[in-house]
């Protein structure tokens, strides 16, 4: 049996000053759990949406009427707020373990040998993101479910869910300078696409800000919009963004293009379908609540999608110098 290494007063010191230089001195991680904890943290902000959703199809929202506290005088749920209050306080606990979720993508990250800063930023950029939202749902509760900060929230998430996706394609590249694989044209074309995706995603929140799910029991403001209205306009960018993709497969097979853009374009193009499929039902069956958290993770899986096409465009091979991280890693790399 080996025995534990004896740990030094300098050694606590540098693990106080610097826990992840500390870590990632001692630890090289394979590229394999590297990318698996950049796959973990994509898919704690997907479940996200799916019990943020839940919170609010459920009439949830507030279930812990303040914050950062569930109620003025208990930090949990108590059995008096019933089922709205543990649904509530459960999405919030949710919360700590996305974001260990991300703190275990920056450490693998910061551990990686040969050390790579842009991936170490993007896992930070997570990390901010996650915490500036939790404030923004904080908020959100504070303000009774205020529809513009519910909307916010969303968006947000969006954003989230996007860093994260770059981030887990990034483990699988180098960091060399990429190299695009199809011409101009095409790529403006994605770029048209990825903006219908944004303002699809956006009229979204708005349709959700003026629908019947307004996250409560209790009356809760909406935005002064005839709901249905904006359901049609939403229906008409989606069915831009599946016109945009289906012309973006047809082009993509005319020019011969490689396999990983046209396998990302049919990946998007049949959630897509699904998604469609789902949002047309949930409206002409008044909404039931199982389709709309369907159509919620549907919209992740799609903007998911439409950020893998964009990556998809290009290639990124292994650098020509490796670069040196800080401190002790710079010492090792030059060893």
């Amino acid at each position: 049996m080996d025995g534990v290494p004896n740990v030094t007063r300098a050694d606590v010191v540098a693990a106080v000053r610097n826990p992840l230089a500390f870590i990632a001195a001692r630890w090289t991680p394979t590229p394999r759990t590297v990318r698996r904890a950049a796959l973990a943290a994509l898919v704690m902000s997907v479940l996200i949406v799916v019990t943020g959703g839940a919170v609010r199809l459920t009439g949830s929202g507030l279930g812990c009427p303040t914050w950062p506290k569930c109620t003025d005088d208990s930090l949990t749920a108590t059995s008096a707020m019933g089922v709205h209050g543990a649904i509530e306080f459960g999405n919030r606990m949710l919360t700590y373990v996305l974001c260990a979720a991300v703190g275990w993508a920056i450490i693998a990250a910061r551990s990686e040998k040969p050390y790579r800063r842009s991936l170490t930023r993007l896992g930070w950029a997570q990390f901010w993101v996650v915490m500036s939202n939790a404030v923004l749902g904080g908020i959100v509760v504070l303000v009774g479910l205020n529809p513009y900060t519910v909307a916010a929230h969303f968006v947000a998430t969006s954003a989230l869910i996007a860093i994260a996706t770059v981030m887990w394609q990034r483990t699988r590249e180098g960091d060399g300078e990429p190299r695009p694989l199809v011409g101009k044209a095409v790529q403006q074309l994605v770029w048209f696409l990825v903006a219908a995706s944004v303002l699809l995603i956006l009229v979204g929140t708005v349709v959700t800000g003026a629908g019947p799910h307004a996250g409560d029991s209790s009356e809760v403001e909406r935005m002064p919009l005839d709901w249905e209205t904006v359901s049609k306009v939403h229906a008409v960018l989606a069915w831009i963004v599946v016109s945009l993709t289906f012309a973006l497969w047809f082009v993509l097979k005319a020019v011969d293009a490689p396999r990983a853009p046209l396998a990302r374009t049919r990946d998007l193009f049949l959630i897509l379908l699904a998604q469609g499929v789902i949002g047309y039902v949930q409206y002409f069956t008044d909404l039931p609540e199982i389709l709309v958290g369907l159509h919620m993770l549907g919209s992740a899986l799609v903007w998911i999608a439409v950020v893998r096409v964009q990556l998809s465009l290009r290639e990124r091979p292994e650098a020509v110098a490796d670069v040196p991280g800080p401190s002790s890693e710079a010492t090792l790399t030059r060893a």
